[in-house]
């Protein structure tokens, strides 16, 4: 099949404040997608830039026409901007990657190696980050644990946004899977289809700095863990029953000490298990208070993201 007919794959890149090594990362990106088996074109998302990245782009879109480049109409995340990559590739293959060069280029051909095996999902597994810290390594670590216990569905551990996905797997994601907080990492991975996995070496930043502050990396992981399980909402069913149980203790060992009419001692006790559980309940009201919000998210029907121009060089046309 692919012998008689050239493969088409479009490569999604996501771009938000990425001035400093746009061109770097079009030019490494334009070395490893030189095969002439492969239609190849390009799809950057700039989402809501506010440097001159926007500019850059469209500087290489007007010479290469095979770049297209959608300008969001602010900062929607990154999860929005591969989507709108998927939605706008009419190609065989989609391969999702940052801008940053720490998802490499040269694993593209490697990828789409595993496509023409038969496999509609590969996912790109980080074996080593070179610039991350103790601390990020181990909270990584822990938080694909912890997702892996508490979900029906296993991810594999250090799963990253650097993924390809064949076109029936995009038409799925296109028309279902349109929830307005998403794990697009994790959905490709309980949709089911034939999939594989690939490690890399993720490799230090080539310019900038990471836009993930610990904010967004906690709402990306409360995120993530949201879209692959409910279990923290029966967070409140396990603790209710645990402080029933103490509540029970406490009461027969009360009785008894009135009937011996021995005074009950213990202030401080009490006060100590009154603030747990007060502090409890209100971690299982924001735990709850945040599905809640997720699913008026969904009510409101939003769009995921709001495009302000698509930039393409197509007889000299620009959109």
């Amino acid at each position: 099949m692919y012998e008689t007919c050239l493969l088409s794959c479009s490569i999604v890149i996501s771009v938000y404040n990425e001035q400093a090594g746009i061109r770097n990362f079009y030019e490494e990106l334009i070395r490893n997608t030189s095969d002439d088996n492969v239609l190849y074109d390009y799809i950057f998302i700039n989402d809501g830039s506010t440097d001159n990245s926007l500019s850059l782009l469209s500087d290489i879109a007007s010479k290469d026409k095979r770049v297209k480049v959608i300008s969001f109409s602010r900062n929607f995340g990154h999860e929005a901007a591969m989507i709108a990559g998927i939605d706008h590739s009419k190609s065989d293959v989609i391969i999702c990657m940052d801008s940053d060069l720490q998802h490499p280029p040269a694993m593209i051909g490697r990828m789409l190696e595993k496509y023409k095996e038969g496999f509609d999902v590969v996912n790109m597994v980080r074996m080593k980050r070179e610039d991350a810290g103790f601390m990020k390594k181990i909270s990584s670590k822990l938080f694909y644990h912890f997702i892996n216990k508490i979900s029906s569905i296993k991810i594999s551990e250090n799963a990253s946004d650097f993924f390809l996905v064949s076109k029936k797997v995009a038409d799925v994601l296109r028309t279902n899977y349109r929830e307005r907080t998403r794990f697009l990492r994790g959905i490709i991975q309980l949709m089911g289809f034939n999939k594989t996995t690939l490690e890399y070496v993720a490799q230090k930043r080539i310019a900038g700095n990471s836009k993930y502050s610990f904010f967004k990396l906690f709402t990306l992981s409360f995120s993530a863990i949201s879209s692959l399980s409910k279990l923290p909402l029966q967070l409140g069913i396990v603790f209710g029953m645990i402080f029933i149980f103490i509540s029970v203790v406490l009461f027969i060992y009360s009785l008894i000490m009135w009937i011996l009419e021995t005074p009950i001692s213990g202030y401080t006790t009490l006060i100590m298990f009154m603030s747990a559980f007060a502090g409890i309940q209100l971690f299982i009201l924001g735990i709850i208070g945040q599905y809640i919000g997720y699913v008026f998210d969904e009510i409101k029907g939003r769009p995921i993201y709001v495009i302000d121009n698509i930039i393409e060089n197509k007889e000299d046309e620009i959109q």
